[in-house]
């Protein structure tokens, strides 16, 4: 048995938390995994997992062999793509972040796509709201939806979005018209709890810049949340016009003081500063690039 084979089994069935998720990560049957996993430990002749019915567990002996065969597989990624960088073929792992709304709605659909034009790379997704340093976590690219700031990182704009302010008509019709960014203060609003400025709303309107401090009747970390507030008449949002562009379409929402406009956030593929860029990166940059450009919901 080869036995990388059997280091890469074991540590999918770490990450994966099992062995059904192990055997999804390497596309293997369970039994398969469960044999290199066992052939692992009768060639080391140490138990390193600890199994029940309802979790596994790791052994002292196997917190060692994780870290130690976790870095050397990593480090064999990077042997890979090194060598693959001087040939041009996209192959090995590529782990991506993104953002889980837009990920779900405009990503989920491109990666088969991708995966058809690129049969040698294996593809691991993270979607998450949350702030995911590359470096810390291993990933080779993150899909961040901000006004980026001067960083390490290197970054290339795939498209743009902007952040619209809606409601639907009956919950505008229960409340009252809004007229002004500051009649917000006695509306109901949604908020997304991770908007870089928080609950100061930002808008340019014909007087210039306006900012207003919101007072929300619910926060949340997630995009869709709030949609399916507005959606249900709860109250007002402000998100992006990827997520909310067909309920504007449909009428299902209808854009909230339109002449004051919010910001525009541009969409970025952002990558570590190394000395190459391997193969399989620069080839999903284009691919997205190519994907996103132009998208109906894009931000002239």
């Amino acid at each position: 048995m080869d036995r990388f084979q059997e280091m890469r089994a074991f540590v999918a069935v770490v990450d994966a938390g099992s062995f059904v998720g192990g055997s999804y990560a390497l596309h293997l049957s369970k039994a398969a995994i469960s044999r290199q996993v066992a052939d692992l430990e009768q060639r080391l002749g140490v138990r390193l997992l600890n199994r029940t019915t309802r979790r596994l567990s790791l052994t002292s002996e196997g917190e060692v062999f994780y870290a130690r065969a976790k870095e050397l597989l990593g480090s064999l990624e990077e042997i890979e793509s090194e060598v693959s960088a001087h040939s041009g073929r996209a192959v090995g792992t590529l782990k991506v972040t993104a953002p889980a709304s837009f990920g779900v709605l405009h990503l989920a659909p491109l990666w088969p796509g991708f995966m058809a034009k690129h049969p040698q790379v294996r593809l691991e997704v993270l979607l998450a709201d949350r702030f995911v340093d590359l470096v810390e976590e291993g990933m080779d690219l993150a899909i961040r939806i901000a006004r980026l700031e001067d960083s390490s990182l290197v970054s290339r704009k795939l498209s743009s979005t902007r952040l619209i302010l809606c409601a639907s008509t009956r919950y505008l019709k229960k409340a009252g018209p809004v007229r002004h960014p500051d009649d917000l203060h006695r509306h109901a609003v949604i908020s997304y709890s991770l908007l870089a400025a928080g609950d100061e709303w930002e808008f340019t309107g014909p007087e210039g810049p306006v900012t207003v401090r919101v007072q929300p009747r619910m926060r949340t970390n997630n995009g869709d949340t709030c949609r399916a507030a507005a959606l249900a008449h709860q109250g007002i949002v402000l998100q992006p016009s990827f997520l909310v562009a067909d309920d504007l379409a449909s009428g299902r929402l209808v854009e909230v003081l339109p002449r004051y406009r919010s910001l525009e956030l541009g969409i970025h593929a952002v990558y570590p500063s190394r000395k190459f860029v391997a193969p399989k990166v620069r080839a999903l940059i284009d691919y997205l690039a190519n994907a996103l450009r132009g998208g109906s919901w894009a931000a002239p």
